[in-house]
């Protein structure tokens, strides 16, 4: 559980960058920003696999390139559940995807190389 915890901790530290990174993305505050975070890893526990599974055909003919529309339908899903977070248009749903998955990434390799270093 303490796993879950820290990595929407981090996860929502993440989009609150990115958020100021990007035009087009806002978050109001650290609570909408930690229900982003919960919002996105249910629908990218639950509903993105199926998507992937339903989607199938057109991903292998795009060569893969179908699982970024997927990532922003997430996205966009995102901001009309969790009050607080806003997405402009598709294009931002994209950049926020991509560079979310960047920034919590990042901030994941420093703290695990944290935790090796104090081992």
């Amino acid at each position: 559980m303490g796993k879950f915890i820290g990595k929407i901790l981090v996860t929502a530290l993440a989009a609150i960058i990115v958020s100021y990174l990007l035009r087009g993305v806002s978050i109001k505050n650290g609570t909408s920003a930690v229900m982003l975070a919960l919002v996105l890893a249910l629908l990218n526990g639950f509903v993105r696999p199926v998507l992937i599974v339903l989607t199938i055909p057109i991903t292998i003919f795009t060569l893969g390139l179908f699982l970024l529309i997927i990532n922003m339908l997430i996205i966009k899903w995102s901001s009309l559940i969790v009050p607080g977070f806003r997405v402009d248009n598709w294009w931002s749903a994209f950049w926020f995807s991509i560079l979310l998955s960047l920034v919590t990434y990042l901030i994941e390799s420093l703290i695990n190389k944290h935790e090796r270093k104090n081992e």
